[in-house]
């Protein structure tokens, strides 16, 4: 009759006790899984922020008269100048900003910030400074879906009103801005992981001074 592990492990010990070393799950190998998560996640973090931003943004233009699309005036905008995006742009072209809005816009801020908060992670150990770092991904993927809602609501509003429009300015200022504070949160995390993964150099061991055990010489 075949005994099982633990009945082999109490009689022989530890040794009697097979363990697949190919399976084995060790720090170097989970950090290096992390890291193959962390370029996957970066590189469609980049590939969605250059689609939204500079891709499909930029080719919204073509739609509104050459008139930027609100999402991409960081420095923000007031109600003339959403008027005349307003009278430029047709319901079918509305009808695409919502699209993409639903689809890139909503995409690019919540990879974003799992990218962040994932690589702050593995990188700072600190849980009060991790918290910190964490604050504005997170927040900005919220005021980024926020913004994107508030914009369709002002273009398609049948008629525009000035709060509407200061509400989706401020969100999309506000976005950019923690935007900036997520990617410098991002430098802050990868000096830190590399200052705590740099090898400590042991101190050199100061010799110990002999204790002199005798008197002075007789002359």
């Amino acid at each position: 009759m075949s005994k099982t592990p633990a009945q082999r492990a109490r009689k022989h010990g530890a040794a009697a006790v097979p363990m697949n070393q190919a399976t084995a799950r060790t720090p170097q190998r989970a950090q290096g899984n992390a890291n193959l998560i962390l370029i996957a996640a970066s590189v469609a973090t980049a590939f969605l922020f250059a689609y939204f931003h500079l891709l499909t943004l930029n080719q919204m233009t073509q739609l509104s008269g050459g008139l930027a699309m609100p999402d991409s005036l960081y420095g923000g905008f007031d109600p003339a100048y959403v008027e005349s995006v307003r009278h430029a742009m047709n319901a079918d072209a509305l009808g695409q900003l919502q699209f993409v809005h639903k689809t890139a816009g909503t995409l690019f801020p919540l990879i974003f910030a799992f990218t962040a908060m994932t690589l702050v992670a593995t990188q700072v150990a600190r849980k009060p400074l991790r918290w910190a770092l964490w604050a504005p991904p997170m927040l900005f993927a919220i005021v980024q879906l926020w913004a994107n809602v508030a914009i369709d609501t002002m273009l398609g509003a049948a008629t525009l009103t000035e709060g509407a429009v200061t509400l989706a300015s401020v969100l999309v200022v506000l976005s950019w801005v923690l935007l900036a504070l997520s990617l410098a949160g991002i430098v802050v995390a990868l000096v830190l992981g590399r200052r705590r993964r740099r090898p400590v150099r042991p101190r050199p061991v100061q010799p110990s001074p002999v204790p002199r055990t005798g008197g002075d010489p007789v002359q």
